[in-house]
């Protein structure tokens, strides 16, 4: 847990999920770009409303606890970090005008729900994924007040010239600041003259190899096509044992567990994301491709397997994510896989598609005491793990 100095007090924040000796903050140098514009520009007025967007780890919901904040974002993980970081910072620092200590708890939406209250201020961290900006910016236009302000930040190398069109496109003009610590904000004016837009999330694509047709909301990876990683894994299908208990781990758009479950009629497959869109495609893929009803399937939006059985598992399926947000590393699929030996029944397996250059056989290998390669290009390897 690291601390934030800002200009709306002290904050004692740390990422989720929570690692030992984690190096990385809870927060970027865009965060406090934006705390400390909106307290020079004495926002916000304690009787508005405001809509913070894609708030990465709470930092700037917990800054401004005071006030009637929104959450939107697409991640789960983000609503639960912002929940805990909100625990540990329960009253607002006694200065000016938010010395009544009161803290409201924000109000929490998922990218998949269109705001239901009109804003007069939003705040935006800059997304990775430009579909999901365009998705929030269409939704966000008809809940913006006449006189609105809507200022959005970000690291400059993740600032891309899409984004700047994006906004122009569905909002209206924008200004920008200086850079300060390789941040810099965007400033959009709130144009009521521009059209309507008609959203074109979720998109659709059919894969003739795989007989496969899938929905993908805005923020899924591979949104236009199938996944290589995953077409490689669903190339060596027909090795996977028979199981009656089944997760797609990460499960993206679903199209693991579907395949399994077409080839597999009696088993019980979990789809398990922490992306609210990602499990939202993954029911509609389910129930358009298999035909049954969702209470027929098991769908979880959570933090990976920590809310899953020890021992209640026959098999995992996993095309790992290598990446938070923007930064890449192996922490999140490493966790993956120790939750996965401590859910998967003895005998249980495995089986994991990830880019080559990741090395995971050796950590799986010492974490379980086995790991075969089962097939591998030059991009990929398919792993298969057995609990013994």
């Amino acid at each position: 847990m690291e601390t934030l100095q800002s200009p709306f007090g002290e904050l004692q924040l740390s990422r989720w999920p929570q690692r030992k000796n984690d190096v990385l903050r809870a927060w970027d140098a865009a965060d406090e770009y934006l705390l400390e514009y909106l307290a020079e520009q004495k926002l916000p007025e304690k009787s508005k409303r405001i809509l913070i967007v894609n708030d990465g780890f709470g930092a700037l919901s917990c800054a401004l606890r005071a006030y009637s904040v929104t959450s939107w974002s697409d991640s789960s993980i983000s609503h639960l970090a912002t929940a805990e970081n909100l625990s540990k910072n329960p009253t607002v620092d006694a200065s000016d005008d938010l010395s009544s200590g009161a803290v409201s708890p924000p109000e929490y939406l998922k990218s998949i729900e269109s705001p239901i209250h009109q804003y007069d201020l939003v705040v935006i961290k800059i997304p990775k994924t430009m579909a999901l900006l365009e998705d929030q910016l269409i939704k966000l236009k008809p809940h913006l007040t006449e006189n609105a302000r809507v200022i959005a930040g970000g690291m400059i190398k993740h600032l891309p010239k899409s984004a700047f069109q994006l906004f122009e496109k569905h909002i209206g003009p924008l200004t920008t600041s200086l850079a300060k610590k390789k941040a810099r904000l965007l400033f959009v004016e709130v144009d009521q003259a521009l059209s309507a837009v008609e959203n074109p999330y979720p998109t659709r694509y059919t894969d003739e190899r795989f007989g496969l047709a899938l929905n993908n909301h805005a923020n899924l990876f591979s949104r236009d096509h199938l996944d290589f990683g995953a077409r490689f894994l669903l190339a060596q299908f027909s090795q996977l044992p028979e199981a009656g208990q089944v997760v797609d781990l990460g499960c993206g758009n679903g199209v693991l567990g579907i395949k399994y479950q077409q080839l597999h009629a009696d088993a019980n497959v979990q789809f398990i994301d922490e992306s609210y869109m990602a499990v939202e495609s993954a029911k509609t893929n389910y129930t358009d491709t298999i035909g049954r009803t969702l209470e027929e399937a098991n769908f979880r939006t959570e933090d990976g397997l920590k809310h899953t059985l020890d021992e209640s598992v026959n098999l995992i399926l996993c095309n790992p994510p290598f990446h938070q947000q923007h930064v890449i590393g192996e922490q999140i699929a490493v966790e993956l896989f120790h939750h996965s030996k401590r859910c998967l029944q003895v005998g249980g397996e495995l089986w994991i598609v990830a880019n080559r250059h990741l090395d995971y056989q050796g950590k799986l290998k010492r974490l379980f005491g086995n790991c075969r390669i089962i097939d591998s290009n030059k991009k990929f390897v398919v792993l298969r793990i057995v609990k013994r």
